[in-house]
């Protein structure tokens, strides 16, 4: 993927990039894999009342049904179309599989139009396959992992992402994840060979705040520039220092590298916590 530079023909052109598309095959979606748009909550819960600040408005995109499980083993596949996918950093690649059955999957890095897919037990270890942990050999890397085998790709699903099969210890396997954190997974979940495609999609500047809104992102307030009854940060003449020992979110909780991690659950399965 490669980043367009915009002509500064306006002051929100002037600083702002956005994708080149260059590896997009097909404009318009799959109709038969296309659901009506997601209804947003705007951040809010069942009660109306706003629990995830600075979210709402935006576009409204069609959503595309992708296929997290890929449960048809040894049915083989071809690539269709590499498509822009609006709910996702990630591209999306149309699947025509032998059977007739048309799906939509993550677009691994490298991926391409023609090439032929197959997931299950006896897939190869190629880029865009899909098979079971213990079927790999360690050091690949890995997308669209399972965290609970059957129930579908939960983790490393974004833009550029990766996790690497570091050992397999009886019924786990250990993956370095992008945070840096070693996590235990069974050995009979599912991933998908390869690095997530999109690699580039951090490097966009969005330019102006008129595309942020355009996300379902709505404005933050600084916390400095707000009352004290506000916010910890707030009061003060010009630019004030916080006045306490570590920044706090509104509600006076510690922030910027503070856990808050409450799942005594799955701890067993985290053998190092990501790094800082």
């Amino acid at each position: 993927m490669a980043i367009k530079q915009f002509k500064p023909t306006s002051p929100g052109r002037r600083d702002g990039s956005g994708a080149a598309f260059d590896e997009i095959t097909k404009k318009r979606p799959e109709r038969s894999l296309v659901e009506s748009s997601i209804k947003r909550g705007s951040g809010r819960n069942n009660q109306g009342r706003i629990t995830v600040r600075h979210r709402g408005g935006g576009t409204r995109p069609l959503y595309r049904i992708i296929d997290w499980k890929r449960n048809k083993p040894g049915v083989p596949a071809k690539v269709a179309a590499i498509e822009y996918d609006p709910n996702r950093t990630a591209r999306i690649a149309l699947l025509h599989y032998a059977d007739g059955e048309k799906r939509y999957i993550l677009a691994p890095n490298g991926l391409g139009v023609g090439a032929t897919l197959m997931s299950g037990p006896t897939a190869e270890v190629r880029v865009g396959n899909s098979l079971p942990l213990a079927n790999m050999p360690t050091g690949t890397q890995v997308h669209n992992v399972e965290l609970t085998p059957g129930r579908g790709g939960q983790m490393v699903r974004s833009a550029g992402a990766s996790a690497q099969l570091m050992a397999k210890e009886g019924d786990t396997a250990l993956l370095r994840l992008p945070s840096g954190e070693m996590r235990r997974v069974r050995i009979e979940c599912v991933a998908t060979v390869g690095q997530v495609g999109n690699v580039d999609h951090s490097l966009i500047k969005l330019g102006k705040a008129g595309r942020t809104r355009h996300l379902g992102r709505r404005p933050q307030v600084r916390g400095s520039a707000m009352n004290p009854r506000d916010h910890p940060h707030g009061s003060g003449e010009g630019g004030a220092p916080i006045g306490m020992p570590g920044p706090k979110t509104p509600w006076g909780k510690p922030t910027l590298g503070y856990r808050t991690r409450n799942n005594k659950r799955t701890d067993k399965f985290i053998a190092r916590r990501r790094s800082r």
